[in-house]
């Protein structure tokens, strides 16, 4: 235990000792938790830019006009009589979407001849698009559904029977599970588990590697020849420093006011098995690639898409089959399928078991394989050195 407490002191020394990766493994997480936070902390996407093309001009597109202002997701930027040439502007001032409110538009609507008012949507970003979309349409059939009752109003119809004319049945939307779309709670989370486990993989990548390209693992061989105890060696200082950062991950979700429960039980588990198999795959690549450079490019290869592959954002149902079946052996798609399951739909333990057996699958599979191939090396080694 004595020469495995001085070995240890000098991992640390050896990982402090890399500037560039510390940088990264403590950097990272603040930095881009802090990031991410206040790109999200509006919450919810507003005030996208449009333009009214009033060819009309009446009381009734003045009507429209005001509902467009008053709605917090649009920004009325211009109200003009003829269009332009929008297309030149519309990259230029970023419009969302162009509405076209036709000549006659008020006379047409009183001789019931329905008017038609173009939305011209600008669909670079889609998320905007659809978000402008439905705030748009709900104003237009807002006034739509009220012009229609004014105008059985005027034919001596009762209000209330007005009302009732116009709308056969009432939809009541109830939602559930962020009902706010709040977009701190949906990206936050998922984000900084996809940058934990790509900084894992980084910092695991180099801990037999660089032994390898410098020498020294021929030196730590002198001291045990068994590969498990070397594999304990290399992953005891991170076991110590992982938790804080963590911690620090927390800490961030609690600052931006992430509204789900994400310290808990399950949150726990689910969060100790993506460690220990990033952990596990990083030093695998470590020992299998003994070079700095390959182990760290390829595991990047394997993390960068692993947030868009895993489900959270894009469903898995619209990824080929032969995609999602890959990605499943990435940590982080797992652990984001519990988390969504704990963290937005209140799951018990019961419930993220499918992910706890696959994580420990991948955990148990990597653990065997590296140690397996670990112990080859050092018997082959120390061959060669007598």
């Amino acid at each position: 235990m004595k020469k495995f407490i001085g070995l240890l002191k000098l991992e640390f020394k050896r990982i402090f000792s890399n500037s560039v990766l510390m940088a990264i493994f403590f950097g990272a997480p603040v930095g881009y938790g802090i990031l991410f936070g206040f790109v999200y902390q509006q919450a919810k996407v507003k005030n996208l830019p449009i333009v009214i093309v009033d060819q009309d001009q009446s009381p009734a597109t003045d009507k429209i006009i005001d509902a467009f202002e008053d709605n917090e997701g649009l920004d009325v930027k211009d109200v003009r009589t003829v269009p332009g040439n929008i297309k030149r502007e519309m990259p230029v001032n970023q419009y969302i979407a162009v509405i076209t409110l036709p000549s006659d538009f008020e006379k047409d609507l009183l001789q019931k001849r329905h008017p038609e008012v173009r939305v011209d949507l600008n669909m670079a970003n889609i998320l905007n698009a659809n978000t402008a979309s439905n705030h748009i349409n709900t104003v237009l059939m807002t006034i739509n559904a009220g012009i229609e009752i004014e105008g059985l109003k005027k034919q001596g119809i009762h209000p209330d029977q007005a009302m009732a004319a116009y709308e056969s049945f009432k939809i009541n939307f109830n939602k559930l599970y962020n009902s706010t779309g709040n977009y701190v709670t949906f990206m936050l989370p998922g984000l900084l588990a996809a940058i934990m486990q790509q900084i894992i993989f980084l910092a695991m990548a180099l801990v037999f590697s660089r032994d390898f390209e410098d020498g020294y693992f021929g030196q730590l061989i002198q001291e045990s020849k068994s590969s498990v105890y070397h594999i304990a060696l290399k992953a005891t200082p991170f076991l110590i420093m992982l938790p804080f950062m963590w911690l620090i991950i927390s800490l961030i979700l609690t600052f931006f006011n992430v509204g789900v429960e994400v310290i808990n039980f399950q949150m726990l588990i689910l969060t100790t098995l993506l460690t220990f198999a990033s952990m596990f795959i990083g030093m695998l690549f470590s020992i299998a690639i003994p070079s700095q450079l390959k182990a760290t490019e390829l595991l990047m290869v394997i993390s960068t898409p692993a947030f868009i592959l895993s489900g959270f954002t894009w469903p898995t149902s619209a990824i080929p089959e032969v995609i999602t079946n890959v990605a499943r052996f990435i940590p982080v798609t797992q652990y984001l399928s519990g988390f969504r399951k704990v963290a937005f739909y209140g799951g018990d333990f019961a419930s993220i078991m499918p992910e706890i057996k696959f994580l420990t699958g991948i955990i148990l599979v990597a653990v065997i394989t590296m140690i397996l191939l670990l112990q080859f090396k050092i018997n082959r080694l120390s061959r060669r050195q007598n």
